[in-house]
C-alpha cells in the first residue's frame, strides 16, 4: 500500500473512533437521567438481570464455539483467518453488548421522562437507539479497518466476516425464540384467557417478555446488522482491488480502501442526521424519518465530494445513489404495510371480525404481496449500479445503503425500549395519562421496527449478493450452467434451506411458547391471590424457561447453516456450489420480506383494535386479532429476521472455504 492509501485508513480509523465515542457520550447523557420510583426502578432491574443472565449463558456456549471453529480455521486455513475469525466475533458480541445494557438502562428512564411530556420520552428511547447503531458502526468499521492495515489483503478479512455472521446467527436465533416464546405464552394466557391487559403485572410471563424485547430486537438485531455492514464492505474490499480506475489501470490498494473511507462519511452524515431527530408537540411520529433523510441526502453529498476529488469514478456515486435510494423506498414502503394507520393493515383488522382464520389469511397475502416491491427495487439497484460500475458497484450499492446505518439501527432499538416503556408505565401503575404518552411512543416503536426489519432484509439481499459476486470473481467462473444436471440441484437444495432453516425456528418458538403456557397456567392456578392482584407471580421462573428454551433450539438451526453450504461444495464441487447458494438467495430473500411484513402487520392490526375499532379490546375482533398476532410472532421476530443472516453466513463459509474447494 502507497503512503496516501494507508494516510486515507488511518482517518477512517479515527473516524470510526469518533462513532464509538459518540455512542459512548448519548450512553453517559442517558445514564444522567432520572430512574423514576422504586418501583420502576425494581421492574427495570429484574428486566435488566434477565437479559444479563440470558447474555453470560449464551456467552459460555459461544466461547466453546468461538475457540473451536477457531481451532479448526487455524488447521484447515491458517493463523491470519482464525485470529481474524475470533475478532469478527469479538466485535459482534461487544456491539450487540453495549446496545443492550443501554436499552436495559434507558427502559425506566424513558418512562420518568415521558410523566413530564412524550417529547422528553421520545428523547431518551432515541438516544438509546443511538448508542446501539454507533457502536456497532464504530466497531465493525474499526476492526474492519484496523486488520487491513495489518494483514494488506481483503480476502483473508472473509474470516472476519465469518466470526460476525456466526455470533449474528446465534444472537439473532436464541433472542428470537426467547422473547417470541414468552411473548405468545403470555399473550395466548393473559389476553385470550383471563382477558387481563397486555404488561399486566399479575401475569407470569410478562417480565420475560420484556427481557426477549432486548435480547431479540437490540442485541440480536445489532448482531445481525454488524454482520451485514461488514459483510458489504469486505464484499466491495474484495472486487475493488481488481476493479479498473478512471486512468483505465488497475486500482489495487485504493480500490479496497474505498468503501472503507465512504463507510467513514456515512459516520459523518449519520452524525448530521441525529441533529435533525427533534420531537414536536402532537407528531414524533416523523421525527426519526425526518434524520434518516436528512443523513442520506448528507451522505450523498459528501459520497460526490469524496469521489470527485479523490476517486475520479462517477460510476460509483451513481451506485451509492441507488443504495441509499432502495433504503429510503423500502422504509417508507415498509411503513405503509405494516402501519395501523394505512390501508393494508386495517384490512386485516377488519377480516377479524369473522375469526381469527381471515385474519391469517389476509395477513399471509399481504406479506405475500409485499414482497413484489421489494424485488423490484433491489432489482432496479442492481441494474442501475453494475450498468455504471460493474460487479463493484453492485457492492457499493450495499455499502452506501448501510452507509447510515448508525442513524437506520436506532430506529429499531428505539422500538424495543419505547415498548419496555410501556410495559414499565402499566406494571408500575402510573396512571392513564403517562400510560397513553408511553403507548404513543410504543405505536412509533411498532412502525419503526418493522422499518428496521425491512430495512435489514434489504441491505442483506444486497451484502449477499456482493458476497456472491466476490465469489464468482475468486473461483473465475465464466457463469452456472443450469443445463447440467448438478447445478440444477444445487439450486434446488440451496432453494429448500430457507424453508428447512424457517422450519427449525418456528417449531422452536412452539416449543418455548408451550412450555411458557403451562407454567403461567400453573402460576394462575397455584398462586392464590395472583388473578386480584393480592399475591406476586414468579417472573423468574418465565425468565428461565425462555432463556432453557433460547439456548437449546438455537443449536441446530445454526450448525445447519454452516455445515451445509461445506458439505454441498465438498460433495459437488464449485459451480454446483454457486447455484446452491444462488437458490438460497432467491427463496431466504422472499421469505424474510413474507414474514417480516405479516407478523408486523398482524401485530399492529391487533393494536389497530385495541385503539377502539371493530370492537375494541376484549371483543372476538381483538382475541380473533390476538391469535393473528402470535401466529406473527415467530415470523416476525424468529423466522423472519434469521434469514438476512442464513444467506449472508452461507455466502461467507462458502468464500471462506474456497481455498480448500479449489
Amino acid at each position: 500500500m502507497n503512503e496516501a492509501v494507508v494516510n486515507s485508513l488511518y482517518i477512517v480509523l479515527a473516524l470510526s473512533l469518533l462513532a464509538i465515542l459518540f455512542a459512548l457520550y448519548k450512553r453517559s447523557w442517558i445514564l444522567r437521567r432520572d430512574r423514576g420510583n422504586a418501583k420502576m426502578r425494581e421492574i427495570s432491574d429484574l428486566i435488566h438481570l434477565g437479559a444479563m443472565t440470558y447474555l453470560r449463558k449464551q456467552y459460555e456456549m459461544l466461547a466453546v464455539f468461538i475457540a473451536v471453529v477457531a481451532i479448526l480455521l487455524f488447521l484447515g486455513l491458517g493463523a491470519i483467518t482464525a485470529v481474524a475469525f475470533v475478532f469478527g466475533a469479538v466485535l459482534s458480541i461487544a456491539a450487540g453488548n453495549i446496545g443492550m445494557r443501554t436499552a436495559t438502562a434507558a427502559n425506566s428512564r424513558t418512562t420518568q421522562a415521558a410523566m413530564k411530556s412524550v417529547e422528553k420520552g421520545f428523547d431518551v428511547a432515541f438516544a438509546s437507539g443511538l448508542v446501539s447503531g454507533f457502536a456497532v458502526v464504530g466497531l465493525g468499521l474499526f476492526g474492519i479497518t484496523l486488520l487491513y492495515l495489518l494483514i494488506g489483503d481483503p480476502q483473508l478479512l472473509f474470516g472476519f466476516g465469518f466470526g460476525a455472521s456466526s455470533i449474528a446467527l446465534f444472537a439473532r436465533v436464541g433472542g428470537g425464540i426467547f422473547t417470541k416464546g414468552a411473548d405468545v405464552g403470555a399473550d395466548l394466557v393473559g389476553k385470550v384467557e383471563k382477558g387481563i391487559p397486555e404488561d399486566d403485572p399479575r401475569n407470569p410471563a410478562v417480565i420475560a417478555d420484556n427481557v426477549g424485547d432486548n435480547v431479540g430486537d437490540v442485541a440480536g438485531m445489532g448482531a445481525d446488522l454488524f454482520e451485514s455492514y461488514v459483510g458489504a464492505i469486505i464484499a466491495a474490499m474484495v472486487l475493488g482491488v481488481t476493479a479498473v480506475g478512471a486512468n483505465g489501470a488497475i486500482l489495487g490498494a485504493k480500490g479496497a480502501a474505498i468503501p472503507l473511507a465512504l463507510s467513514g462519511v456515512g459516520i459523518i452524515a449519520s452524525i448530521l442526521g441525529t441533529a435533525w431527530v427533534k420531537a414536536k408537540k402532537g407528531n414524533i411520529f416523523s421525527a426519526i424519518d425526518k434524520g434518516i433523510l436528512l443523513a442520506a441526502v448528507a451522505m450523498a453529498i459528501f459520497s460526490f465530494m469524496f469521489i470527485d476529488l479523490f476517486v475520479g469514478m462517477y460510476g460509483l456515486f451513481y451506485a451509492i445513489l441507488a443504495g441509499l435510494v432502495v433504503a429510503i423506498i423500502i422504509g417508507y414502503f415498509t411503513e405503509f404495510v405494516t402501519s395501523p394507520y394505512h390501508r393494508p393493515t386495517q384490512m386485516i383488522a377488519e377480516a377479524a371480525r369473522t375469526g381469527a382464520g381471515t385474519n391469517i389469511i389476509t395477513g399471509m397475502s399481504t406479506g405475500m404481496l409485499s414482497t413484489s416491491v421489494y424485488i423490484i427495487v433491489v432489482s432496479g439497484a442492481i441494474l442501475v449500479s453494475y450498468y455504471f460500475a460493474g460487479l463493484f458497484g453492485v457492492a457499493i450499492a450495499a455499502v452506501g445503503m448501510l452507509s447510515t446505518l448508525a442513524i437506520t439501527l436506532s430506529a429499531e432499538t428505539y422500538g424495543s425500549v419505547s415498548d419496555n416503556s410501556a410495559g414499565i408505565s402499566e406494571m408500575a401503575g402510573l396512571g392513564k395519562k403517562v400510560r397513553e404518552r408511553t403507548e404513543m411512543l410504543d405505536a412509533v416503536g411498532n412502525s419503526t421496527a418493522a422499518i428496521g426489519k425491512g430495512f435489514a432484509i434489504s441491505s442483506a439481499a444486497l451484502t449477499t449478493l456482493a458476497l456472491f459476486a466476490s465469489f464468482i470473481q475468486i473461483t473465475h467462473l465464466p457463469s452456472i450452467d443450469l443445463s447440467k444436471p448438478v447445478v440444477i440441484v444445487g439450486l434446488l437444495m440451496g432453494a429448500l434451506m430457507p424453508f428447512v432453516f424457517s422450519a427449525f425456528a418456528m417449531s422452536s418458538v412452539g416449543r418455548a411458547a408451550m412450555a411458557m403456557v403451562e407454567e403461567v397456567r400453573r402460576q394462575f392456578k397455584q398462586i392464590k391471590g395472583l388473578l386480584s392482584g393480592k399475591a406476586k407471580p414468579d417472573y423468574e421462573k418465565c425468565i428461565a424457561i425462555s432463556t432453557s428454551a433460547s439456548l437449546r433450539e438455537m443449536v441446530t438451526p445454526g450448525l445447519l447453516a454452516i455445515l451445509a453450504p461445506i458439505a454441498f461444495g465438498l460433495a459437488f464441487g464449485v459451480e454446483a456450489l454457486g447455484g446452491f447458494l444462488a437458490g438460497a438467495i432467491a427463496t431466504g430473500f422472499l421469505l424474510a420480506v413474507f414474514m417480516a411484513n405479516s407478523g408486523a402487520a398482524w401485530d399492529n392490526a391487533k393494536k389497530f383494535i385495541e385503539a377502539g375499532h371493530f370492537g375494541g379490546k376484549g371483543s372476538d375482533a381483538h382475541k380473533a386479532a390476538v391469535i393473528g398476532d402470535t401466529v406473527g410472532d415467530p415470523c416476525k421476530d424468529t423466522a423472519g429476521p434469521s434469514m438476512n443472516i442464513l444467506i449472508k453466513l452461507m455466502t461467507i463459509v462458502s468464500l471462506l472455504v474456497l481455498p480448500l474447494l479449489l
